[in-house]
């Protein structure tokens, strides 16, 4: 296992990804505690990969990460079911987040290219595709929600089966303290590696470029109570907007040829 702390050399073209201006000023503002021009270089997507993002929310690295791979690549987006079988609160908003999504991609696909959709909503929506089909999975600050849900083993598993040998799933993930519940937002980084493992996946490298030392993971909201949420609204909120985003683990696994 190699650990990453030194400074990286940034592709150009995902400098300009980056610094493009159809990427929202919301979006960008987040970039100082989100670091992605050093987390895709870490992760090491080239403009001619096939990545698959898993529950890519608002989009805010599909911003990047879509124009990157426009020209050469395929960026696909793993989203919620849009047409749910039940019908309740929770399928009513992925339902609405995952046609958001959709509509985004149709809006802009002068930009994005042949970007498009899957289902990704275990237990029901497994599948990401093919066999040994993609080059990358990722996800970003995913992995509490799927264990929540009973579904984190499911979720890495079926990265391990849609990616190539030498095909890499990067994770970046809220940090917890030893001992911590997921309820709180915050994963043991520990045990994830010891998960991803256990699917099949070697370690290949972890960085810091996304730790937060100010971070102390103890509030009465969780680890949404910073920033971009701010749980408690006003409450000491120039507190938390000093402390900033969350501490996170940044993960590098990659599927090896048996």
């Amino acid at each position: 296992m190699a650990e990453n702390t030194q400074a990286v050399k940034v592709n150009p073209q995902l400098a300009a990804a980056v610094a493009s201006d159809f990427r929202t000023e919301k979006s960008s503002a987040r970039d100082k505690y989100r670091n992605p021009s050093e987390t895709l270089t870490f992760l090491g997507i080239q403009p001619d990969d096939t990545v698959i993002e898993l529950w890519p929310g608002g989009g805010w690295y599909a911003q990047i990460l879509a124009p990157y791979l426009a020209d050469k690549g395929h960026y696909i987006g793993a989203i919620f079911e849009t047409n749910p079988k039940e019908d309740t609160k929770r399928t009513q908003y992925y339902a609405k987040a995952g046609k958001k999504f959709e509509a985004w991609l149709a809006e802009n696909k002068a930009v994005l290219g042949n970007a498009s959709t899957v289902t990704f909503q275990p237990p029901a929506s497994l599948a990401l595709g093919d066999d040994n089909s993609v080059d990358y999975v990722l996800t970003f600050r995913n992995l509490h929600n799927w264990a929540g849900q009973a579904q984190l083993e499911n979720a890495f598993t079926t990265s391990y089966k849609v990616l190539k040998e030498g095909g890499v799933f990067g994770v970046v993930e809220h940090r917890s303290n030893p001992g911590m519940s997921f309820e709180s937002g915050y994963m043991d980084q520990a045990e994830m590696i010891t998960l991803a493992e256990k699917v099949g996946f070697t370690l290949a490298a972890t960085s810091e470029i996304n730790a937060n030392p100010k971070d102390t993971k103890d509030y009465e909201k969780g680890v949404w109570t910073l920033p971009p949420r701010l749980a408690l609204k006003e409450q000491d909120k120039d507190k938390y907007l000093a402390i900033g985003e969350s501490d996170r683990m940044t993960l590098k696994f990659i599927k090896k040829a048996k």
